[in-house]
């Protein structure tokens, strides 16, 4: 951990060799291994992190959770909900507690690629007229595209470098995006009018979709009462993880053992979805590195040094829902994704 952090009331979790960062990929060269950390200590940290966005956000623990997941994970996020449910504002704080860039894409039919990825300019410089690549609002490490089914095919798909290999190619040049990069996507699933619906490559490469429902009654409450009584009301948090920090979090994750049972069994419940019932088409092998990473991203966050069944049985759903194409039969039986899963496990 850094000084800053020490300053703070952060816990040193690991050792005390020193790490360097170069350019502003924050990622460490030295290797983080499972015997040089106090996994305890990791955990009241990334309780820590619950507990400052939780000072913005009432309830919603389990999206709060699954969207740690991704960010340990290295893995990006589609969420579906209503609008007004602190989307925004729950990415916002998640950023700023972490220690990340933000940005926010608007998503709109007129938006264009070089919107999101940025473009070549002509500047005026002592060498003469030069053309200089202007970076778009892509190059943060957490992205917002609110909204996303709003945007056309095209635009859609100049995300897809972004979102699988972390860097975006205009002009013939490739530019690497800052790291940890993690694209949190948005939308509505009620306003369907103007909407282009996300082609499978693309679903496919989120790790999970989150639903976000109302809040309970006393949550509401509690948002009504926090926010209403001052005029842009600004609840203070603190940093817990720098970004350096979090990618030797994220690299932990990976070392985090897994049965082979266990493992094997994960494996298998993405085959199953290829030949289940009323589905058209299955999970991917990338669902089944995901549903894997993704238990073990919960098992560190528990506190514990190995993954259990419930971690895959809490992950499979929000890993799978939205990787899994419907036959017509179960769209005329209202059958859904999330009970087909259930069903399986």
């Amino acid at each position: 951990m850094t000084d800053e952090t020490r300053e703070n009331g952060g816990e040193a979790w690991v050792d005390e060799r020193e790490f360097t960062v170069e350019g502003d990929s924050h990622l460490p060269t030295a290797d983080v291994s499972s015997e040089d950390v106090d996994l305890a200590a990791v955990a009241r940290t990334l309780d820590r992190v619950r507990t400052e966005v939780g000072k913005r956000i009432v309830g919603q623990e389990a999206v709060v959770e699954q969207l740690l997941v991704c960010l340990l994970c290295d893995g990006n996020a589609l969420l579906e909900s209503n609008p007004g449910l602190g989307k925004t504002l729950l990415v916002r704080t998640l950023s700023s507690v972490t220690d990340l860039s933000f940005s926010r894409i608007q998503n709109t039919p007129d938006l264009m690629p070089s919107d999101i990825t940025g473009t070549e300019i002509i500047r005026e410089t002592q060498r003469g007229r030069e053309f200089v690549f202007e970076r778009g609002p892509v190059f943060a490490n957490v992205v917002l595209a609110d909204e996303i089914n709003r945007a056309t095919p095209k635009t859609q798909a100049a995300l897809l470098e972004a979102m699988q290999e972390k860097q975006v190619t205009v002009g013939g040049e490739t530019y690497e995006l800052p790291r940890p990069f993690f694209l949190l996507a948005t939308q509505n699933p009620i306003d369907q009018e103007g909407t282009y619906p996300l082609p499978e490559a693309q679903s496919d490469r989120f790790l999970m979709k989150i639903l976000v429902d109302y809040p309970e009654l006393d949550d509401e409450e509690e948002i009504v009462n926090r926010y209403t009584r001052r005029l842009y009301p600004d609840i203070p948090i603190e940093r817990v993880l720098s970004a350096g920090e979090l990618r030797q979090v994220q690299e932990l994750t990976r070392q985090v053992p897994i049965a082979d049972d266990l493992q094997r069994s994960a494996i298998e419940l993405v085959r199953r979805t290829r030949d289940a019932d009323h589905v058209e088409f299955g999970a991917s092998p990338r669902a089944s590195m995901g549903l894997v990473v993704a238990a073990k991203a919960r098992a560190l966050l528990d506190g514990r040094t190995h993954v259990k069944r419930e971690d895959i049985e809490a992950m499979a759903v929000p890993v799978l829902r939205h990787r899994l194409i419907l036959d017509f039969r179960a769209e005329r039986q209202g059958t859904t994704a999330d009970a087909i899963v259930a069903d399986l496990l």
